[in-house]
């Protein structure tokens, strides 16, 4: 259920194959308000995510959160579940045995026929999803916010992990006039930094060493191409701090990095 003083409901918008499924949260009355693209994790669109749309809108934002899996450019099999079944089948391999291919189809038999079936078709494609071609997606969502009359001309975005790493790649098309990046690995190729029109907030947890290896990259390139950068990195906190649904949450980091949200879009946005 929608917060108080907002109202917020699943729709379409047309996206480049088909309708793209996404949820619509945004200030009740009358008046324009800036636009916010709302990317979700590995999970899809879950409710945690329209929870982070809900709590923009209570902010003045309309918030458009896309289901990315509903796009025709990945398999109908990326469910939040089996996504979740596929994690938890790589977290049950040893770490230097999950490159071992004999290893990880003898692992698989020992499943039952049918979540098998499901994990063997998903292992490839869930760690090879079509970016580019979900970024034109997230394009068209933007396109959507343009063409209501209760969005202003300001459009912003903020993902998290694997929307993280696509809020980058959505303001590297040049569409967005704030970004915001919670533990998303670098737009590729990092060049596209040139394309960036407005400002971008990265967020970090400093236990989250692989996303963290990339940042000196993204820095020299923020720095090559003058664009309006800020960083925040909050020690001792892992991957995913942010979502509250899961372990790693950390309610101090995520409280703060919250603040230093809503403070980048007043400023970049209204």
């Amino acid at each position: 259920m929608a917060m108080k003083g907002i109202s917020g409901k699943r729709i379409q918008y047309n996206g480049v194959l088909g309708p793209i499924d996404a949820y619509l949260a945004r200030p009740e009355g009358s008046g324009k308000h800036p636009g916010v693209i709302v990317i979700h994790e590995i999970w899809g669109l879950n409710r945690h995510i329209e929870d982070v749309a809900d709590r923009l809108a209570a902010e003045g934002y309309v918030a458009l959160a896309p289901h990315l899996f509903s796009s025709k450019h990945v398999s109908p099999l990326l469910t939040e579940q089996n996504v979740k079944n596929v994690m938890n089948f790589y977290a049950s391999i040893p770490p230097e045995k999950q490159r071992d291919e004999e290893f990880a189809k003898q692992q698989l038999e020992k499943m039952p026929p049918e979540q098998r079936n499901v994990v063997a078709a998903l292992m490839g494609s869930i760690f090879n999803l079509p970016q580019d071609k979900l970024t034109d997606e997230l394009v068209k969502g933007v396109e959507y916010l343009h063409a209501q009359d209760f969005v202003s001309t300001k459009i912003g975005s903020v993902g998290f992990c694997f929307g993280g790493s696509m809020s980058g790649r959505l303001a590297c098309t040049g569409t967005t006039d704030a970004s915001v990046i919670f533990y998303g690995s670098n737009p590729d190729p990092i060049e596209g930094v040139r394309n960036i029109k407005g400002g971008v907030l990265g967020i970090y947890g400093g236990a989250d060493k692989r996303i963290n290896g990339g940042l000196p990259e993204l820095v020299k390139a923020m720095a090559q191409y003058e664009k309006y950068f800020e960083m925040c990195i909050y020690p001792g906190a892992p991957h995913a701090f942010f979502n509250n649904t899961v372990p790693n949450y950390r309610e101090a980091s995520a409280i703060d990095a919250w603040h230093r949200v809503l403070t980048f879009y007043t400023k970049m946005l209204k």
